[in-house]
């Protein structure tokens, strides 16, 4: 059977989102749940992002690549800013944001169809097609959805309970956001 172009469109997008706002995102979020304020911040040196930045910077992209690059959005983006902040933004702060952005992404993905993916955006000063903009917030999301977790673990000194195979017990404690 073949495809029509709007049917895998709607199949990519539909992807996507899902591991977005399904996949990442929630492990973002019980990461975040599980630091303290002061872990959220913490950084092993001073070329290194911290948690906080990680989430700043995750909120930054995906709002001027989804909700502006493809979506129409003015860009306000300030990049260097992410980076720079030492905190202490709280953390339910943080996580307002990036799940209000990732939201809102997705809301943008759903409006595309197959034209807007092979149509070309200027983002970021480069120039790509929908389908490059999505791909790359997916694949930069998920690296540093790691990177966040493994400041996690650092901190935390045990497993999250993230990966198991099928049929094994979740194990690992999860600190509530109090």
């Amino acid at each position: 059977m073949k495809r029509k172009p709007s049917d895998l469109a709607e199949k990519y997008l539909t992807q996507a989102s899902h591991s977005l706002l399904q996949h990442h995102l929630p492990r973002i979020v019980e990461c975040l749940k599980m630091l303290s304020d002061e872990d959220t911040w913490w950084r092993p040196h001073s070329t290194s992002n911290s948690v906080g930045n990680l989430v700043l910077h995750l909120s930054g992209n995906v709002r001027q690549w989804i909700i502006s690059g493809l979506g129409g959005e003015p860009d306000h983006r300030e990049r260097d800013s992410e980076f720079a902040e030492r905190g202490p933004l709280p953390r339910r702060a943080l996580l307002a944001l990036l799940r209000s952005t990732v939201l809102e992404a997705g809301q943008v993905l759903k409006r595309l169809d197959a034209h807007e993916l092979i149509r070309l955006y200027s983002v970021q000063g480069f120039r790509v097609n929908g389908l490059g903009a999505v791909a790359h917030v997916v694949e930069h999301f998920a690296y540093h959805r790691g990177q966040i977790i493994f400041i996690t673990k650092v901190r935390l000194g045990e497993d999250l309970g993230f990966t198991h195979l099928p049929g094994e017990k979740k194990r690992g404690r999860r600190r509530r956001l109090s």
